[in-house]
């Protein structure tokens, strides 16, 4: 793997790391504080830092996971052609735009176009 794909690999798990910590938390004290789907969403909606966070979050995963799916697909199939690295761009591209989609639909119910 080149130096540059490690660091990005290495760095986005911290971030990851710490997204998941805190999404977990936060999700075990809003449903043992007894809250609804729906009083989850009242609280999210229009919040800049949860939209924030999960921003960050995605951008983490849609670089995370590409790199390391590209070094098991490279690893397991021997495929190491030019198209391999674009299948994991375009893997990217699809992880940010649907989680993307995913935060600002949470930020902003009924605002998205479907």
């Amino acid at each position: 793997m080149n130096p540059l794909l490690y660091m990005a690999q290495r760095g986005t798990a911290a971030l990851l790391a710490l997204a998941v910590a805190v999404h977990l938390a936060t999700m075990v004290h809003a449903v043992r504080g007894g809250l609804s789907a729906t009083e989850i969403l009242s609280r999210t909606a229009g919040n800049g830092w949860f939209l924030a966070f999960y921003c960050v979050f995605v951008c983490a995963a849609a670089i995370h996971a590409p790199i390391g799916l590209r070094s098991v697909i490279r690893e397991w199939t021997g495929w190491r052609s030019r198209s391999l690295d674009m299948a994991m761009l375009a893997f990217a591209t699809a992880i940010l735009v649907l989680g993307l989609r995913a935060a600002l639909a949470v930020y902003q119910p009924g605002g998205l176009v479907p």
